[in-house]
């Protein structure tokens, strides 16, 4: 049985991918600060796949505590989540961002290096694409200057592990994400940000459920169909098990450079009040919400060519948008 270290395992998209990885009969070790995540995530990963994943509560910046875990455990491959993610915090505090997603990575990569670890998958982001000079966004698209601190992270990260990969024996794998949504179908576990929620689906279903008086819409001038930006939402498993086929083709030495990115997406574009308006079909809430600014760092359109993941990888999603609000609102329902 493959042993595999998932940083920021009891996260969002983290959570959902260990329980793929223990369905497919993987042991599972998890660290995690809990900086932006409740240990209550172990248990319920526990309920839902009969299995409690080792669990180590350790900050990947104390540099001492990471070559302690890698002296005193070994692991197959390492799934690398662990990072702050909201765009607008990140143009507010750079330095934290630098910090735990820039200074965290060197020291676990360094930790692969001194330990003969090969097998590395890293979470990365269609923010690296910036705004796109064509749609849909392949992984031949040039990676542009970035629009903000947390996207000039997942730039820096990519890089770092292309840099490693040239010079030690380290295969790696970068997923470039679109926007992550959903739950698990059991609504066990699914995306609980704390405090105000950075992202769309969070407040559309907790202003659904009436923690927020109002949802905001950041500009409706684009030029979009409906004038609101467009993005690409995919349900959080499925997310989940792109990695579950990264790793695989680590593993099973069927990668075909050391350093490889995929998208993962659906390559379907959803504009803003597409998604509002289908999650109130599902739901059958009407959302109060109002048209405000843009926000700094948004781009007005993102969404993937997955040619490539799916012939690569054999990856493919399954669920809808549909699904994917409809898995988040009853997630919602239960807290």
């Amino acid at each position: 049985m493959n042993r595999i270290l998932v940083t920021g395992g009891l996260g969002f998209i983290g959570s959902h991918t260990v329980v793929e990885l223990q369905q497919a009969g993987y042991e599972v070790v998890i660290i995690d600060n809990l900086y932006n995540s409740k240990i209550e995530v172990l248990e319920s990963i526990t309920s839902i796949t009969g299995i409690k994943p080792t669990y180590f509560n350790i900050d990947l910046r104390n540099k001492r505590a990471v070559e302690e875990f890698f002296s005193n455990n070994s692991v197959d491959g390492i799934i690398h989540f662990a990072a702050s993610k909201a765009v607008g915090e990140s143009v507010k505090n750079p330095l934290l961002y630098y910090e735990n997603n820039v200074s965290t990575l060197v020291y676990v990569l360094q930790e692969m290096k001194k330990h003969q670890l090969t097998n590395f998958i890293f979470s990365s982001s269609c923010t690296v694409y910036g705004q796109a000079d064509e749609l849909p966004i392949t992984e031949n698209a040039p990676v542009k200057p970035a629009e903000s601190p947390y996207g000039n992270t997942k730039q820096i990260g990519e890089e770092i592990i292309k840099e490693s990969c040239k010079v030690d024996s380290l295969k790696a794998i970068a997923l470039r994400y679109f926007n992550p949504i959903g739950a698990h179908e059991t609504a066990i576990i699914g995306e609980l940000p704390l405090g105000v929620p950075q992202n769309l689906i969070p407040f559309v279903t907790q202003t659904a459920a009436g923690i927020r008086e109002e949802l905001s819409v950041f500009g409706d001038d684009y030029p979009t169909k409906d004038g609101t930006a467009v993005r690409d939402y995919i349900h959080v498993v499925d997310l989940a098990k792109a990695h579950i086929a990264a790793l695989e083709r680590l593993i099973n030495n069927k990668n075909k450079k050391d350093f490889e990115v995929f998208n993962v997406g659906t390559g379907i574009g959803s504009s803003v009040l597409e998604v509002i308006k289908a999650f109130e079909k599902v739901s059958e809430k009407s959302l109060n919400y109002k048209i405000v600014d843009k926000r700094e760092g948004d781009v007005t359109a993102a969404y993937a060519d997955t040619t490539f993941a799916n012939n690569e990888l054999g990856w493919k999603t399954e669920k809808t948008l549909e699904d994917a609000l409809l898995d988040a609102w009853k997630w919602q329902l239960k807290q």
